[in-house]
């Protein structure tokens, strides 16, 4: 048997044009860290001193970690650009970079200085329309004051027809192309160790996002440390890391004191959250003909946290990271096994990575999409909203004549939505253990047999179950696989208050079932799991009536060694 580990691969970004699910939770230790960043302790440029003409300086990262040193030109201060007494500031940026590529996502948070060295904002809009040097500011003397009333961003502010003659006027950018005013730059939020193909073919859920874009890398200790986290210098912040690492990647803003502030627009716009905050290196700026290009980076080991996702940035400080859900999933496959494992510090997120992180460990041991069964063995553990420990386990068996891959990760994560979604609910571990087997065969329900005396009794085309009251009606399943019929027994007691009655029997196997219900509690989400029935049982149901007397009852059955699927019904007479 050999064990294989996985290293960083790609991660796959989204726009975050909808918020993402962000959450809170407790902080841990943070990891040990060989240097401090360098603190800059800015001093903000007040807005009402600019004027247009004036120049600026700032700081981004093109490649690596070194921030590199831009020219620029104030164009005009748009009043109430950003919201009710938030200014944006028009600068045209003056960069070889930026002449090639225009504003590109991932330069939010590039710090602009005015001329005596005081900071003036954070870059964090470009125009609609392309690839453009033209940049929105955010005032850095409100990238620390939050509104205390919500406010939704603007997806696109509005330019007039003065402010775009006046853009045009200072620049090559046309008049038509200004006036289709400017947009927050999209926040590269992505998905590491999964594919695009495999976030384009998965099934919709309301916690797996779509778009994906574009790709970057995993998290690495050795891609970039916290040192790296100064003005101008790249900054992440993950709702996860590790084998699946889920990432905004920015630009640092400022650092003073332990404290870290980017972006100059909000991550996802959740107020007070708990983001782990990584450094990152730029392996390259891609460019993009038609919207922002964006940078392309491998992201280092956490080393603090952000603790503010608001209108003019996130801000957060260096040390402790977020207390982290451990989320893995074993799987073995033809000698070979596997354990990945992500650390999701984001609770409201724990169903995406629960889901990707089954996907990306399928795809590593199997490196196919491919048919076949597994069984898979799953426990949860985590704290009720009363502080008292819970765990959830169960077994199950998949099988597909297609992709298994897909098959297996949603009965897990689906459930681990649910907890999350349950206000003092806090998740610890999520762990999977998967075997797999190239057998993609199952079973399909074909009939119902009685036995009668010494004979087994086909029962359907007229023949009815013929059943006493207070005895046990003997039956099996009668079940069609590739070598032939099987049979699993499948007896039901019938109650003594039956008599008399006549009703229906129905055999539905597993692969047919749904198991699930409003989950608002964690002891509802235990009796769902009780009363799950496996892919590979059998359920019996009994419906007897007689005027208005009804009599129901319910058995399950097996597990057979495959999954079964289909249905059987017949007529039963009780006497």
């Amino acid at each position: 048997m050999t064990t294989t580990r996985r290293r960083g691969t790609a991660l796959v970004t989204l726009t975050a044009t909808t918020g993402l699910l962000l959450g809170t939770a407790s902080l841990g230790a943070g990891p040990a860290t060989s240097a401090e960043p360098a603190g800059d302790c800015a001093t903000p440029f007040p807005v009402s001193e600019l004027a247009e003409g004036d120049a600026v300086t700032g700081l981004t990262v093109t490649k690596g970690t070194t921030p590199e040193s831009f020219a620029g030109e104030v164009i005009g201060v748009y009043e109430d650009g950003i919201g009710p007494d938030l200014d944006m500031i028009m600068v045209e940026v003056d960069m070889p970079a930026v002449a090639k590529a225009g504003i590109w996502q991932g330069m939010s948070g590039s710090p602009v200085y005015a001329a005596d060295g005081r900071l003036i904002g954070a870059i964090a809009y470009g125009l609609s329309y392309g690839p453009s040097p033209v940049a929105g500011i955010t005032p850095f003397e409100d990238m620390d004051d939050y509104l205390d009333e919500p406010f939704e961003p603007p997806a696109r502010v509005k330019v007039g027809k003065g402010l775009a003659a006046r853009i045009a006027a200072a620049t090559d950018v046309t008049r038509a192309q200004a006036s289709q005013g400017l947009r927050q730059l999209p926040m590269p939020v992505g998905v590491s160790g999964i594919s695009q193909q495999r976030i384009d073919g998965a099934e919709k859920r309301p916690y797996l996002r779509r778009g994906a874009t574009a790709s970057a890398g995993g998290t690495s200790a050795a891609a970039a440390g916290p040192e790296t986290l100064v003005a101008g210098g790249n900054m992440a912040a993950s709702l996860s890391y590790g084998d699946v690492t889920q990432a905004g990647v920015g630009t640092v803003t400022s650092v003073c004191n332990g404290r870290i502030v980017g972006f100059g627009h909000p991550m996802s716009f959740e107020g007070e959250t708990t983001l782990s905050l990584h450094p990152a290196s730029v392996l390259y700026i891609q460019e993009d003909p038609v919207s922002p290009a964006f940078k392309v980076s491998n992201l280092g080991a956490p080393t603090g946290t952000i603790s503010e996702d608001h209108l003019t940035g996130i801000t957060g400080f260096l040390g402790a990271v977020p207390r982290a859900t451990t989320i893995s999933n074993t799987a073995t496959y033809d000698g070979r096994t596997r354990t990945g494992t992500t650390k999701n510090t984001v609770d409201t997120a724990a169903a995406s990575t629960t889901f990707y992180q089954i996907v990306a460990n399928h795809d590593r041991v199997l490196d196919a999409m491919m048919p076949g069964s597994e069984t898979m063995a799953w426990s949860i553990t985590g704290t009720d909203t009363d502080g008292s420990p819970f765990e959830l386990r169960f077994e199950d068996r998949y099988a597909s004549d297609y992709d298994l891959t897909y098959e297996v990760g949603y009965e897990l994560s689906d459930l681990v939505y649910a907890l999350t979604r349950i206000t003092g609910v806090t998740l610890d571990s999520v762990t999977s253990e998967s075997v797999i087997s190239d057998d993609s065969t199952s079973y399909r329900v074909r009939g119902v047999q009685q036995k009668r005396g010494s004979r087994w009794v086909p029962l359907g085309k007229g023949e009815v179950a013929r059943a006493k009251a207070g005895k046990t009606l003997v039956l099996r399943a009668v079940l069609a696989g590739p070598e032939g019929l099987s049979y699993v027994p499948a007896s039901m007691k019938v109650p003594a208050s039956a008599k008399g009655m006549k009703g229906r029997l129905s055999l539905t196997g597993g692969g047919w079932m749904y198991s699930g219900g409003n989950i608002n509690s964690v002891t509802k989400a235990k009796k769902v799991v009780d009363a799950m029935i496996r892919n590979d049982e059998v359920e019996l149901s009994l419906s007897l009536s007689k005027k208005r007397k009804n009599v129901e009852r319910t058995k399950v059955v097996g597990p057979a060694d495959r999954v079964v699927f289909g249905s059987k019904r017949v007529r039963v007479v009780v006497k």
